[in-house]
């Protein structure tokens, strides 16, 4: 190790793709081994590494190599994950102010909800969740209702990789009863997790579009069972529901778009 927490051959390998960015162009080995300093059979085992993940390519006819896709797919994950933060940042606010119920914001990546802002209620039964935290799909609220408008072959990938792990007594475990329960999250608009994350907690979410008005993100009210019941609760679920419109129209999502969704569906 290097100064610090610092770990020279993670450091090493992003050099080679801040050299490459930089270069605007495909290197050689020897190329970026000297920009390196380093001596090419090392360059070429932290080369081979980023390119089993994706992060660099190499050209079959040059044998030089480029920044990969994968780059480019982190980015986008990066990005979309960071407009829609700061597009929904002052209405997710207002729905805390309103509801006084913790509101959670976030995306799909990596067949797992990955949450993006969390604004805490402070209320009693505070929820043990933050931001970067990646929970299964299956049985959270806003994991379902994004998986709602997935398409079928999307929905069997991330059964086939995260399977459906009980988390409680009321967690669907079962992929025909889940398909029950994305389409009536369809159906509704909205999804319910009723104490399938957690014991003791309900949360209703609703999905957030882009401007092509496919799903993007979802945001959703979590409280405890206790408080998010009979009017209450009704309120939580028109309340998200609105919220979520609201956010992706200033996303770009128009009427129009909504029309012919429908019209296709």
């Amino acid at each position: 190790m290097e100064s610090g927490s610092r770990i020279q051959s993670v450091a090493r390998a992003l050099a080679i793709l801040d050299g490459l960015a930089e270069a605007r162009r495909e290197l050689a080995l020897h190329e970026i081994a000297e920009r390196l300093g380093l001596a090419k059979s090392t360059t070429h085992g932290l080369i081979s590494t980023l390119k089993d993940f994706g992060y660099i390519e190499q050209c079959a006819f040059t044998s030089k190599y480029k920044l990969g896709l994968r780059l480019f797919e982190v980015g986008s994950i990066v990005a979309l994950g960071w407009d829609v933060r700061t597009v929904a940042a002052p209405y997710i606010q207002k729905l805390l102010e309103e509801m006084r119920e913790t509101v959670h914001l976030v995306i799909l990546d990596k067949h797992e909800v990955l949450y993006i802002d969390k604004r805490e209620t402070s209320e009693s039964l505070r929820i043990a969740s933050q931001v970067g935290m990646r929970l299964p799909a299956h049985c959270t609220g806003v994991g379902k209702v994004i998986m709602a408008y997935l398409e079928p072959e999307e929905t069997r990938e991330i059964i086939a990789r995260k399977g459906l792990p009980r988390m409680t007594r009321n967690t669907i475990t079962d992929p025909v009863a889940l398909e029950v329960e994305l389409s009536k999250v369809r159906g509704q608009g909205y999804a319910v997790d009723n104490q399938e994350i957690m014991d003791s907690l309900r949360c209703v979410a609703a999905p957030i579009r882009n401007q092509t008005g496919k799903v993007v993100s979802a945001t959703s009210i979590s409280g405890p069972i206790s408080r998010m019941q009979g009017e209450h609760f009704e309120k939580a679920i028109d309340l998200v529901v609105r919220t979520a419109n609201t956010i992706s129209e200033k996303l770009g999502y128009r009427t129009e778009t909504r029309e012919r969704l429908n019209c296709s569906e």
